[in-house]
């Protein structure tokens, strides 16, 4: 990722994040003159993905939340059942996500003008923005964008495993502590809880 596209993304992602959540908020920039406004967009169509990825983001947070709720209470549930009633808590999940996720992928789509764009007119003069544009054309970048989806995917499949023994300490640490505060008493460590995955994408 080269700087300016770092720069980018540091700046423009908190304004958009921020406007999804407040959207009566926002203030319109004064609107920048035509030709600029034109390489704007092209910078946009660019980064769509990344700016769809980000309303996903948003969308799929309560229902990981719930999950992770989910999976301290699953320990309650009698063993026998506990995989049934991790799977239906999964299916609900999914469902959640495919109504929920293209509705604010397209939402930051919408804002990603007034937002993103805004903060591009901003802090990017006509020429640097003509910059970005060719850089973002250029075939060798396409092809490493191209690329994301697959190393994004070798990546999360390997950190959970890899993750899994230094993290389920402390996360057991965590819900015993948080089961004290509230007056509960401290789930069984005994058995193991099927993982109900994330919402799908």
């Amino acid at each position: 990722m080269t700087q300016t596209l770092r720069r980018l993304r540091r700046l423009a992602a908190p304004l958009l994040l921020a406007l999804l959540g407040a959207p009566a908020l926002a203030q319109q920039a004064p609107a920048p003159d035509a030709a600029k406004q034109a390489l704007v967009a092209e910078v946009l169509k660019y980064q769509r993905a990344w700016i769809e990825s980000i309303g996903r983001n948003v969308a799929e947070q309560p229902a990981l939340q719930l999950l992770q709720q989910a999976r301290m209470f699953l320990q309650r549930v009698p063993a026998e059942q506990r995989e049934g009633v991790a799977r239906a808590i999964e299916v609900e999940a999914r469902k959640y996500a495919e109504s929920a996720t293209p509705v604010a992928s397209q939402r930051a789509v919408e804002l990603a003008p007034q937002t993103i764009g805004a903060l591009l007119a901003e802090q990017f003069s006509a020429d640097e923005l003509r910059q970005l544009v060719a850089m973002l054309q250029s075939p060798l970048n396409q092809r490493f964008q191209a690329l994301a989806p697959q190393m994004l995917r070798g990546l999360s499949e390997q950190i959970g495993p890899a993750l899994r023994s230094d993290l389920e300490p402390r996360v057991r640490e965590l819900e015993r502590s948080v089961a004290g505060h509230l007056g509960l008493a401290p789930a069984a460590p005994a058995a193991a809880v099927p993982a109900a995955s994330g919402p799908g994408r």
